[in-house]
């Protein structure tokens, strides 16, 4: 465990953050009483405080690193595109890190999603999901096609419109009066089974409710959004791949697009590049961010089929998609993105992933039938579990990882660990130690 105390020069950068950076997800008032964790550098799956303290980056930071800090190969390829192309407005003009990356990922899709639109982060590319999907049906004369659907807790960011078809009452209420409001249908979460029921049964419930309400509804939704396999922000909510299989059937049945957010649960988190090819369906748009690039760069981008795309496609400019980011398609972003799915390509990643999942399953076995936890589950490169604790637990849990070494950050009572996926042997067996010893102290601090 960590128990220096941290050097002047801590401290004075942790003042200096309090005093002028609005840390995001935060509570200032909160934040200003338990210290901020202030980080010189990076290596490889760990984080390195600015005393020399390391923690291993058992989140990979919000969902997003995927091979390590300063991973050697994806600095290459981003030094070699810095003396090239740092950045070039994408409007009137191309270049090749942003044709590649499109290219490869609508191979990935099999073809099935060929046009790719480039924005900056998760939330911009759900409001340009969301925006295509109502401009394509009122170009093609569905003028009343302006509703949305989301699921129960769902979780798509917090722009505003992203707002609107999210679900999770602490990033959603304080802005109520400003969103347009999505319909919510029920929510897949297999921790709802009933006696008798399996993740299957579950599913199948959902996509009824959902189905009620397209019939209702249909001529006025202009799409239904999902989180494929895993609802994330909503505690790590997983369910059957059936359920993507039915809402498919439902959106043909009644005209309505379908988007996936692929933004948190995409680039292998669910045990495939993305998470609807476990459901052997594709979607009419996909979202996609965080892990794209490593961890890197800021970029989000959204596929979409060629019906889509067509639509769109005139002379009037009106009819055109005229949304813009000053840094679309950012040469550099790109860049870092191929080079993520080249490691992914010659590592042959996905089946590595395989294979490290039974070893760090058969660690985490002590801790799956510790007393206190509840819904043990997994999906992919995602494990989670729930703890029955006060209100503060997610806090004492976060605090007594980081006196192990450890960055974790519960979502309420829910504890996951999503890591990198370049882990040793050595390094797997102690996070599972570690992440069982954690609990033990957090249940102790109660």
């Amino acid at each position: 465990m960590h128990d220096r105390a941290p050097d002047s020069r801590t401290a004075d950068w942790r003042a200096r953050s309090l005093r002028h950076v609005w840390h995001p997800c935060t509570q200032m008032k909160r934040q200003a009483t338990m210290p901020l964790l202030a980080l010189a550098r990076g290596e490889g799956p760990w984080l390195v405080d600015m005393d020399g303290r390391r923690y291993l980056d058992a989140i990979s930071s919000w969902w997003v690193n995927l091979f390590g800090h300063a991973n050697p190969r994806i600095n290459a390829a981003l030094h070699d595109q810095l003396a090239r192309l740092p950045h070039a407005m994408l409007a009137g003009c191309t270049h090749a890190p942003a044709v590649e990356l499109a290219e490869r990922l609508s191979a990935l899709a099999g073809g099935a999603l060929g046009h790719c639109f480039y924005a900056s982060d998760g939330a911009s590319a759900v409001e340009i999901a969301l925006k295509m999907s109502f401009h394509a049906w009122r170009n093609e004369g569905h003028t009343n096609k302006r509703e949305f659907v989301c699921v129960r807790h769902s979780y798509h960011g917090e722009t505003l419109g992203a707002l609107g078809v999210t679900d999770v009452a602490v990033f959603r209420d304080a802005y109520d009066p400003l969103l347009r409001h999505a319909h919510v249908v029920a929510s897949p979460d297999a921790r709802q089974a009933g006696p008798g029921e399996d993740a299957a049964a579950v599913a199948q419930r959902a996509a009824a409710n959902l189905q009620a309400l397209l019939e209702a509804r249909h001529r006025q939704i202009a799409s239904v959004i999902i989180e494929p396999l895993v609802q994330c922000a909503a505690g790590m909510a997983m369910h059957d791949s059936s359920y993507l299989r039915h809402v498919r059937a439902l959106c043909d049945r009644y005209q309505v697009h379908l988007i996936a957010d692929e933004i948190a649960v995409g680039c292998g988190r669910t045990g495939s590049f993305f998470a609807c090819e476990q459901a052997g369906i594709w979607p009419d748009l996909m979202t996609l961010s965080k892990g794209i690039t490593g961890g890197y760069l800021p970029l989000s981008l959204v596929l979409s089929t060629d019906a889509i795309y067509d639509a769109f496609y005139d002379d009037d400019v009106a009819r055109g998609f005229l949304h813009s980011h000053s840094y679309t398609g950012n040469p550099l972003a790109c860049r870092a993105a191929l080079a993520t799915l080249t490691i992914f390509d010659e590592d042959d990643i996905l089946a590595r992933n395989r294979a490290w999942v039974a070893q760090f399953d058969a660690a985490l076995a002590p801790l799956r039938h510790h007393p206190a936890v509840r819904h043990w589950r997994r999906t992919g490169m995602i494990w989670a579990f729930d703890v029955a604790a006060d209100a503060r637990f997610a806090q004492r849990y976060a605090t007594a990882a980081l006196a192990r070494g450890l960055l974790l950050r519960p979502i309420g009572a829910t504890v996951y660990l999503m890591p990198p996926y370049v882990l040793d042997e050595a390094t797997t067996a102690w996070l599972a130690r570690e992440t069982l010893a954690t609990l033990d102290d957090a249940l102790e601090a109660r």
